[in-house]
């Protein structure tokens, strides 16, 4: 069940050919892909907080993590684009319920800005398409920066997974199209600058709402600086309540897998609520949590019921059962949970 990708790291991909897909050898000329060892599917739930490499797409790592726990079911937590690196919550099994959740926390991202160049793409994967032999100092970067902070009108890039007349504006950009995306509202609640390493880049920090284009904030830099910009390296550090710190890289996953033949490296799932955290919680009677198990809503009573208004965490015997909206005093469940967590 996942929720709608997030603009910020809406996937594209390398030079494709008319069909829309990478240019790849003729089917004689390629090497046949390596035999991979079939494993019983298995009802598995939890999260996989996963560093994702340079290089990889987002599906491309949902499904090694899928493979390596065998598990039924799985989804992510907003797109991460090959280019970037970092935090990629994948949901298994129960998991996949809380998604929407997760994707509508905060996200922190570090990128590094390349002065001079405008690309297609607005990143280093992109042709280039304007060139400026300005460069900006860091006074006049700080002196920028309050202009990007707070709720600001912001143009998605061209290459993007936003739809236009039913068609992804990145197939048409493809396919030589002028795209012609309007403007939107999106929130930035932190932006700083962290380094300029030389005269041709400068790295940055940002914490921004759902639906922001970091590759649109180097573009924009550029314009307002008197130069042109690209993203050259992008990182997430952060989505929600999942930091750095727990990110667990994918070679680690695959090398306790190797390890221990055909187990799962277990070490690295974590608990279906865990992205909950920043929801209010409730705790309810065994009789109530039945209830909300066969899709009942439930009556706060009493003087000492909580006043809760919107999505709430509700757990019985110490799992989570439930998420639910509260309403004037009533509670009406949403996701039901089977195994806890």
């Amino acid at each position: 069940m996942n929720a709608p990708f997030d603009a910020d790291t809406l996937a594209h991909e390398a030079p494709a050919t008319e069909t829309g897909e990478p240019a790849r050898p003729p089917k004689a000329e390629r090497a046949p892909a390596p035999a991979r060892q079939r494993r019983p599917k298995r009802d598995i739930d939890g999260w996989v907080l996963l560093d994702k490499p340079v290089g990889m797409t987002s599906t491309q790592a949902v499904g090694a993590v899928k493979w390596l726990f065998s598990a039924k079911k799985a989804g992510h937590a907003g797109t991460l684009d090959p280019l970037a690196s970092g935090c990629l919550p994948i949901a298994l099994g129960e998991a996949t319920k809380t998604v929407p959740f997760v994707m509508d926390g905060r996200k922190v991202y570090r990128f590094t800005v390349r002065w001079g160049v405008e690309t297609d793409t607005d990143d280093s994967e992109g042709r280039a398409v304007t060139t400026s032999d300005a460069r900006p100092a860091r006074e006049a970067i700080l002196a920028m920066l309050p202009a990007f902070r707070g709720e600001i009108e912001q143009t998605p890039p061209a290459f993007s997974a936003l739809k236009i007349n039913g068609e992804r504006a990145y197939d048409l950009a493809r396919e030589g199209v002028a795209v012609e995306l309007a403007p939107r509202l999106v929130e930035i609640h932190r932006l700083e600058l962290v380094d300029m390493p030389d005269a041709d880049h400068a790295v940055f920090e940002t914490e921004c709402g759902k639906g922001t284009y970091v590759r649109s904030l180097a573009r924009d830099f550029g314009r307002t600086l008197g130069t042109r910009g690209h993203i050259s390296a992008l990182r997430r550090t952060c989505v929600g309540t999942f930091e750095e710190a727990s990110l667990v890289p994918l070679a680690e996953l695959r090398a306790v897998s190797e390890a221990n033949g055909d187990a799962a490296p277990a070490f690295a799932l974590r608990p279906v609520g865990i992205g909950l955290d920043t929801l209010p919680s409730l705790r309810v009677s065994p009789a109530d949590a039945a209830r909300l198990a066969h899709g009942q809503s439930i009556i706060l009573r009493g003087r000492d019921a909580p006043i809760l208004e919107g999505p709430v965490a509700i757990t019985a015997g110490g799992r989570l059962v439930a998420l639910g909206e509260a309403e004037a005093g009533e509670i009406f469940p949403k996701r039901i949970f089977h195994s806890g967590g």
